[in-house]
C-alpha cells in the first residue's frame, strides 16, 4: 500500500503539461528529421542522375540511394499520381547500351553481307546477270544475319520502398512524442480522478 501512495504522490508532482511540452518538442524534432531524410534522398537521387548522364559510378550511386531509402522514413521516390513509374529510370545507361549494341550489330551484319556476296558468287559463278545472285544474298543474310536482342528496359528502372518507421532520429523522436502524449493523457486522468 505504501508503494501505491508513493506513486500517487509522484504523479501529483508531475504535471500533464510537462509531457505535452516534451511531446511537442520531440514532434518538432521528428518533423525536422523527416525533412532532412527527404532532402538527403533528393541529393542522392540527383547524384544518381548525374552518374547516369556521365556513365561513371552509376552502380555505386544506385546502391547508395537504395541503402538510404530502405533504411529511412520519408524517403519515398514516387512523385504522386502524375509522376513517372517507376520513379528511377536510368535512361542514359540504357541508351548507351542500346547504341553500343546497335553498332556491334551493324558491324556484324556488314560482315555477313560481305560473306553473302562471296558465297553467292561462288554458287552462281556462271550467272553474269546477277539475276539469281540477289535472292541468294537476301536468303543468306536472312538465315545468317544477327538480330538485335531485346534489351529489357525493366533492368534500368527502379523503385525502392521507404519504411513506415526507422530507427533513426526521426523514428525515435516520433516514439518519444507518442510516449509523452500517452503519459500526459495518463497523468491528466490520474489528476482528474484522484481529487
Amino acid at each position: 500500500m505504501g508503494k501505491l501512495s508513493n506513486l500517487k504522490q509522484h504523479a501529483k508532482t508531475l504535471k500533464p503539461w510537462h509531457f505535452l511540452v516534451l511531446a511537442v518538442l520531440s514532434g518538432i524534432v521528428c518533423l525536422v528529421a523527416l525533412r532532412a531524410n527527404n532532402e538527403h534522398m533528393l541529393q542522392l537521387r540527383s547524384k544518381l542522375y548525374q552518374a547516369d548522364q556521365s556513365g561513371v559510378g552509376v552502380q555505386q550511386a544506385l546502391g547508395n540511394l537504395q541503402k538510404y531509402v530502405v533504411a529511412h522514413m520519408n524517403t519515398s521516390l514516387s512523385t504522386g499520381n502524375t509522376g513517372v513509374y517507376p520513379p528511377i529510370q536510368l535512361k542514359g545507361t540504357y541508351d548507351r547500351l542500346v547504341q553500343a549494341q546497335g553498332m556491334a550489330l551493324q558491324q556484324q551484319n556488314g560482315q555477313i553481307y560481305t560473306d553473302a556476296q562471296h558465297y553467292c558468287e561462288k554458287q552462281n559463278s556462271v550467272d553474269f546477270s546477277g539475276h539469281n545472285r540477289v535472292p541468294c544474298i537476301e536468303q543468306y543474310v536472312q538465315n545468317h544475319g544477327v538480330k538485335l536482342p531485346v534489351i529489357e528496359d525493366s533492368l534500368y528502372k527502379f523503385d525502392f520502398v521507404s519504411p513506415r518507421w526507422s530507427p533513426d532520429l526521426a523514428g525515435w523522436s516520433m516514439v518519444l512524442s507518442a510516449v509523452c502524449l500517452v503519459s500526459a493523457a495518463a497523468l491528466f486522468i490520474v489528476h482528474r480522478f484522484s481529487k
